[in-house]
């Protein structure tokens, strides 16, 4: 309720005025002593005893709750990684509410159709006093109050906008096409960030076998060099160049090691769990390889770009920005509204002694309007060219999405092919440094050899096997990735069935 008083002393009121003003002023002024009192110095919150120069701040215990790692001594296979992924990750939480406020947008864009029913209601109260002559030649005081309170319930509906409402509407169901499709693209994006993390994984849990079995083998290679130094046919030489290569086979395992420990945080970082957790991952390293397939031609790419969500989104966008357009456009075109009201008063008065007045009346009334802008100050002619810079941006990216889309998707597929290379080149090193390997420890054991042969061949098959891994991985990652750029990737048995052929 709004209270409306009369005062008849202006001065009084003009002081009060001042006073507010004044008081408010000194606020302001005084707030500044809340931030730092200079570029230099330290913000200190109030009453803290640190030095100007401290720049630590207070801590805040609610921010250092963190969520309940997934504690399992269960293995979890790929497929298992994907469940929980798309339920623990934010990223698809945040994309869901994106969704949602989309859809209300829309809901709200309808809703504009709708006329607005609102209820008012006024009230106030006067007290003022008259100086009157009386009888004896002296002054009187009269005083008079007045007071009163009128409610009324007024409707309002806009008949015709030339299309704003609709064009509107429009722009929101394209923002809400965008936002689901979106939606479905952060679970791909999981899904494929999951797998890939996955594959490199499997590569680090396999580069630490590796690593292991080269340390025994340089230990195989100290044995016999020790062996021979102790019968009398072999060098202190030969003996310091075996421990030499076990120190390095043992570098090597810490390096393995500490990659793995990397790789397996990046998984539980695309799962989107605490760092915390602690979790049993299957190995990858026997999972098979898809067999080298040719360029995807225009009809495949075509195909890929209608079901890729950025694409889509991109397209929901510009489609979004020129409805936003045409609303624009409309946004100062006549308009044609209908008002309806309803309304009651109540209010008395009261003069001295004199007998109080009191009355109620009540009205209603329908009405059509119409508005029509004749000036904005140039707001018309700028809201337009905003309108239309939309229009092109959004052009502009989507031409830049369907592009990089395509350039991915050429890109993965040379990537898939040269790993798939690599890897048969790898297995081909492997097998044949096996076989030096073998020949030329035992030779050195039998005194054929020497011990540099031994170690050179022991060197040359652990960067054989490394090798052979690290492009099993890179062919895993790479045909996920174009599975992906290809929006194939879309649920878990996708990403498991992607290598079953």
């Amino acid at each position: 309720m709004t209270i409306f008083i009369s005062q008849s002393r202006p001065a009084s009121l003009s002081l009060l005025a001042a006073a507010v003003m004044i008081t408010a002023t000194g606020c302001i002024s005084k707030s500044l002593d809340l931030a730092s009192d200079s570029p230099d110095q330290a913000w200190r919150p109030e009453g803290s005893t640190t030095s100007s120069s401290d720049f630590s701040v207070p801590a805040e215990p609610a921010v250092a709750k963190l969520e309940r790692g997934v504690d399992s001594q269960k293995v979890y296979k790929l497929t298992e990684l994907i469940d929980l992924a798309q339920t623990k990750n934010p990223a698809t939480r945040i994309a869901w509410e994106q969704a949602r406020q989309a859809a209300l947008a829309v809901g709200m864009s309808e809703a504009a159709y709708l006329p607005t029913i609102s209820a008012n209601v006024i009230g106030g109260y006067q007290n003022f006093v008259t100086p009157l002559p009386d009888l004896s030649g002296g002054t009187t005081d009269v005083t008079t109050t007045a007071s009163g309170f009128a409610p009324n319930v007024a409707l309002e509906w806009l008949v015709f906008d030339f299309g704003q409402r609709k064009s509107l509407r429009e722009a929101a169901k394209h923002n809400l096409h965008a936002a689901n499709v979106s939606f479905n693209g952060a679970h791909q994006a999981v899904i494929y960030n999951v797998t890939r993390s996955y594959y490199l994984y499997g590569a680090a849990q396999s580069n630490v076998k590796i690593a292991e079995q080269a340390l025994a083998n340089s230990k195989r290679i100290r044995d016999a060099a020790q062996s021979r130094y102790a019968n009398g046919i072999g060098t202190t030489i030969a003996v310091a160049q075996s421990k030499q290569l076990e120190a390095e086979a043992k570098y090597r395992l810490v390096q393995a090691q500490d990659t793995l420990r990397d790789s397996y945080q990046d998984v539980l970082a695309a799962v989107g769990i605490s760092s915390l957790s602690k979790i049993r991952i299957a190995s990858s390293a026997n999972r098979r390889l898809p067999s080298a397939q040719s360029f995807p031609t225009e009809q495949v790419i075509e195909a890929a770009l209608s079901r890729r969500p950025d694409v889509i989104a991109s397209y929901a966008e510009l489609k979004s920005s020129q409805a936003n357009e045409m609303a624009a456009k409309a946004r100062f075109m006549p308009k044609v509204y209908l008002g309806a009201i309803a309304a009651m008063g109540d209010g008395t008065i009261q003069s001295g002694n004199l007998p109080g007045l009191a009355g109620q009346g009540t009205t209603s009334g329908v009405f059509v309007g119409l508005t029509v802008p004749l000036y904005s100050g140039g707001i018309r002619e700028g809201t337009r060219r905003q309108a239309q810079s939309a229009v092109a941006a959004a052009e502009a990216s989507f031409e830049k999405t369907r592009n990089t889309a395509v350039q991915e998707i050429v890109i993965a597929s040379d990537t898939l092919r040269s790993a798939l290379q690599a890897y048969a080149s790898a297995s081909e090193l492997v097998r044949a440094a096996k076989v030096t390997y073998d020949a030329a420890f035992d030779a050195y054991k039998n005194g054929v050899g020497t011990v540099t042969d031994a170690i050179e061949a022991e060197t040359g098959l652990l960067d054989a096997r490394q090798a052979q891994a690290d492009a099993h991985a890179s062919a895993l990652v790479a045909a996920s990735t174009l599975a992906f750029s290809l929006g194939a990737m879309t649920s878990r048995t996708s990403a498991a069935l992607l290598f079953s052929n």
